[in-house]
């Protein structure tokens, strides 16, 4: 007899599980003592450069939190850092585009990305965390959807209300056509590369895509980001896709091909998974429940185990990220219940 199954790739192709699994999106970094030590050290890109901190950063929460997989850490625009002179991350304001694109002549900046070449530190990186990893801890490679890294090359960074975004997808819409037909080319890549090289799942964050309407998303983003699921189906691995205050928009995004699809928060997992159409489900503790006290931790971690309602299919995690104040400790806390939970 083989080894078995590790619980997290069983709940993502919808299969039973002995305990449901966990892990926590943002749990490689920030609230982790032993992250901001080496943050103290090293700026957040050259972080990413660096194969061997990143790869240690990656497996700090396995080690601490106990969680069923580990993702790799790295950035949502690191594949157009690597292509695009003038695109950096800055701590506290997230991605910094210097020369934002709105015209078809700046699509033309963004040319093809080749992984080996232009990603080599991630690569190592993923290499070396497979090397680290627990046979039943998987490793989740990621990367940003087409709209998200669109949305920060065209506003030049955060936006509240994406107003750059939508007025060159409303005013230009084959210049935006372009632009997320590029962008999915370089997910693709990306994602093909990290599995390449070890990640036995991918996680696709179209993390401000909530901010259109569902029939803007129909027809500014859906082809796209089918183009990314469909050129990831014959790897064999999870792919999942995620996105913030897409309650609207859950039954496209399952329509985009992923096999998992995040929830957030405002959706209980229930009515999600009415609108995922049989796809397996990932979710959706309240981040801030982590913040307050332990009993109230406990009946929001039992309230969505509830929901899930114990049929196969579930991956826990939260809604969003992991907060900065954050106590690791509850972190903790939330894994041991689950696994206790579930397995009782």
């Amino acid at each position: 007899m083989g080894p078995a199954e590790p619980p997290f790739l069983a709940a993502c192709a919808g299969r039973p599980v002995e305990r449901t699994p966990v892990w926590f999106m943002r749990q490689a970094g920030r609230a982790l003592p032993e992250y901001r030590a080496i943050r103290e050290r090293f700026a957040f890109s050259e972080m990413i450069r660096r194969p061997d901190v990143a790869a240690e950063v990656t497996l700090q929460p396995v080690r601490r939190l106990g969680v069923d997989a580990a993702i790799l850490f790295s950035d949502l625009i690191t594949p157009v850092q690597a292509v695009v002179p003038g695109v950096d991350v800055h701590p506290g304001k997230g991605p910094v585009v210097d020369e934002p694109f709105r015209t078809a002549a700046d699509v033309e900046r963004l040319r093809p990305l080749e992984p080996e070449a232009d990603l080599p530190y991630v690569l190592e990186a993923v290499r070396l965390v497979r090397a680290e990893l627990p046979p039943a801890v998987p490793l989740i490679g990621f990367a940003g959807a087409p709209f998200t890294v669109a949305s920060y090359l065209v506003e030049g960074g955060r936006s509240s209300d994406h107003a750059r975004t939508k007025a060159l997808l409303y005013g230009d819409p084959g210049t935006w056509a372009a632009l997320l037909d590029r962008l999915a080319d370089s997910t693709i890549a990306t994602l093909r590369a990290q599995v390449g090289a070890g990640a036995q799942a991918v996680q696709v964050f179209d993390s401000w895509v909530g901010a259109l309407s569902a029939e803007d998303y129909r027809r500014s983003v859906l082809p796209a980001s089918s183009k990314v699921f469909a050129a990831l189906a014959d790897l064999g691995v999870p792919r999942i896709h995620f996105g913030v205050g897409t309650g609207h928009l859950l039954p496209l995004m399952a329509e985009a091909g992923a096999d998992v699809v995040g929830v957030d928060w405002r959706v209980p997992l229930d009515v999600a998974r009415c609108l995922v159409d049989g796809r397996s489900v990932q979710g959706n503790l309240d981040p801030t429940a982590l913040l307050g006290p332990s009993e109230v931790l406990d009946e929001r971690v039992d309230a969505v185990l509830a929901a899930a309602g114990g049929r196969p299919g579930h991956v826990f995690n939260l809604g969003w990220g992991v907060l900065p104040d954050t106590d690791p400790d509850a972190l903790r806390r939330v894994v041991d219940r689950v696994h206790a939970s579930s397995s009782s």
